[in-house]
């Protein structure tokens, strides 16, 4: 099989470098939380690069934001379930509450929801507007579905409650979460053990 000549070779490591120098810049800039962090042209800028070499490596926004997202869930993988194989149910919940507590508050989630916020709310119009981002969207909440599934395995849960549980779980972390931003007198161990034990009793239930 023949090779590349070196100089296509040292072209594609330097476009290497320049695509993952602007998604460092993305995570960066969208991780921030502030509302002008999501422009493509403020992105390329942080790296002294240029909308035409935005375009060349993603073609558009939508292919930059769709691109950081495949990115960070390639970081992020599966959902580690570092149990045994006879944990109990209460103990499966409070693993994942655990889990997703402690990835609350690193700078990838960070980007994500700032993302998110500055995306259509309208499922039609994010599709229309973006359907690359809006397919890695879909993508990110199949797998965290699969997680749960995965997590629940070999019990005698309802399906149908488990997908429940995967589409409240994340927003009722959010809510704790932003009380761990502001003041606050709530006992937040409190809250997130509360509901972990809410949430076994419910997949518990007959």
């Amino acid at each position: 099989m023949s090779q590349a000549p070196a100089a296509a070779r040292r072209r594609n490591r330097r476009g290497d470098a320049t695509r993952a120098s602007i998604l460092d810049a993305a995570l960066a800039a969208l991780a921030s939380g502030e509302a002008h962090a999501v422009s493509v042209n403020f992105v390329a800028k942080s790296v002294g690069a240029t909308w035409g070499a935005v375009k060349y490596q993603f073609g558009d926004a939508d292919g930059l934001w769709s691109a950081l997202l495949d990115r960070m869930a390639e970081r992020r993988g599966e959902l580690p379930v570092d149990l045994d194989a006879d944990a109990t149910l209460e103990q499966r919940v409070a693993h994942v509450v655990d889990l997703l507590w402690a990835g609350l508050d690193t700078p990838d989630h960070r980007a994500f929801e700032n993302l998110r916020r500055s995306l259509p709310r309208q499922r039609d119009e994010l599709e229309a507007a973006y359907p690359r981002t809006a397919a890695a969207l879909r993508a990110w909440n199949d797998g965290w579905v699969a997680d749960c599934e995965r997590l629940f395995a070999g019990l005698e849960v309802a399906p149908e409650r488990v997908r429940e549980v995967a589409a409240f779980i994340p927003g009722a972390m959010r809510g704790l979460d932003s009380e761990r931003h502001l003041s606050t007198y709530s006992d937040l161990d409190a809250g997130r053990q509360g509901l972990a034990r809410a949430v076994a009793a419910y997949l518990a239930r007959p």
